[in-house]
C-alpha cells in the first residue's frame, strides 16, 4: 500500500479503485490509484497512470461545477493521484436517515443517460423498457439513437451491488425530499449540459454518466467524489459517430471485452441462481499499454490540456 500523503493521519478503508485516508474530523483524502473495476469486480491487473488521470479529471470537473455556483466537497489536490476533501458521514442503516439530516452521503448513484446505450440497450432489447418512457415516438429505437431528453436513473449506493430503484424507494432510503430530489435532477441536467459543451471541443460526445451526492452541514445539496472520467462516463468519438460508429472511449472498452469474452454472461447468471461468483480474469498484456493509453488520451481530449 502506497503512503498517505503529509495532510492524512491514516488510512480508513479501501473501495474498488480508491484508498480512502482520514485526515481530521472535517476532511479526507482520496488516493486514485490504478487498479481498475467492471461489473463490481476487481480486475487482478493494473493501469499505468490510470488514477492519476481520474484524480485530474474529477478536480477539473469538480471545478466546473463550482464555476456553474454549485457546491462540492473538494477542496484540493494533494499529489497528482490524490485530493483532499470535505468529509460526510456515510450512514448504512437507511432508517437513520430522515428530512433532517445534516452532513451525509447520500445512499443513491444517479445515472444520467442521453444516448441509447449499454445496458439502457439491452433492456430496450428485452423489452423491460418501453422507448416512449425515454421521449420516443416510435416503438423501436437502434444502438446510439440520441435520447429526446436526458434520462436519470437512481441505484443503490451503499449497498454490496448497485441495485436499481424506483423513485418511491430512492425517496424513502436517502431522506430527500419531494423538492431536494427533484433539485439534484436539474443539478445533474445542468451539469451535463456544461460537459457535453466542454467535451465537445475534444471532439467527444459524452454519452452517460454518473454522479453521487451528499447534503452539507446546512443541509445544502453538494458533488460527493468524481464524476465525467472514463470510469465513471461513457463517451463517444464525435466524428466517428457522424459516421455511423460508436467507438466506446471509456471504461466500457474495457466492460466490452469480458462481454465478448463471455465472462459478463457466466458473471449475471451466477448471480442470478445465487452461486458463487466466478472470478474475474486478468487483462492480457496487449490490452494494458492500450488501456493505459486511452486514460491518457482521455484526459487530455476532456480537459484541453497535456497530461505530460
Amino acid at each position: 500500500m502506497s503512503s498517505p500523503s503529509n495532510t492524512s493521519s491514516g488510512f480508513s478503508r479501501e473501495g474498488k479503485v480508491k484508498r480512502v485516508y482520514d485526515v481530521s474530523d472535517k476532511e479526507i483524502e482520496f488516493e486514485f490509484t490504478d487498479r481498475i473495476s467492471v461489473f463490481d469486480k476487481i480486475i487482478p491487473s493494473k493501469i499505468p497512470f490510470k488514477g492519476e488521470t481520474l484524480c485530474r479529471e474529477g478536480t477539473f470537473w469538480l471545478k466546473e461545477a463550482e464555476k456553474l455556483g454549485f457546491l462540492t466537497h473538494f477542496i484540493k489536490m494533494t499529489d497528482k493521484n490524490k485530493m483532499l476533501v470535505k468529509k460526510v458521514n456515510i450512514i448504512y442503516d437507511y432508517n437513520k436517515i430522515d428530512h433532517n439530516t445534516k452532513n451525509y452521503l447520500i445512499p443513491l448513484e444517479f445515472i444520467c443517460r442521453h444516448y441509447v446505450a449499454g445496458s439502457l440497450h439491452d433492456r430496450i432489447e428485452k423489452g423491460k423498457i418501453d422507448p416512449k418512457e425515454l421521449g420516443f415516438s416510435k416503438k423501436t429505437v437502434e444502438y446510439g439513437e440520441k435520447i429526446p431528453e436526458p434520462f436519470i436513473e437512481t441505484s443503490t449506493k451503499l449497498e454490496p451491488v448497485d441495485r436499481p430503484l424506483e423513485k418511491k424507494e430512492a425517496l424513502s432510503i436517502s431522506g430527500l425530499t419531494e423538492e431536494e430530489y427533484q433539485n439534484i435532477l436539474e443539478t445533474i441536467i445542468k451539469m451535463d449540459s456544461r460537459m457535453s459543451k466542454i467535451v465537445e471541443k475534444g471532439g467527444l460526445i459524452h454519452v452517460d454518466g454518473k454522479k453521487e451526492f451528499g447534503m452539507n452541514e446546512d443541509r445544502t445539496l453538494m458533488f460527493i467524489d468524481v464524476f465525467g472520467t472514463a470510469d465513471e462516463d461513457r463517451f463517444w468519438d464525435k466524428k466517428l459517430y457522424e459516421q455511423g460508429q460508436m467507438i466506446e472511449l471509456s471504461k466500457e472498452f474495457v466492460r466490452q471485452h469480458y462481454i465478448k469474452t463471455g465472462y459478463k454472461k457466466e458473471l449475471y447468471d451466477a448471480r442470478e441462481k445465487g452461486r458463487p461468483e466466478p472470478d474475474i480474469p486478468a487483462l492480457p498484456d496487449s490490452m494494458i499499454k492500450q488501456v493505459s493509453d486511452l486514460y491518457i488520451n482521455m484526459y487530455e481530449r476532456i480537459t484541453g490540456e497535456k497530461f505530460r
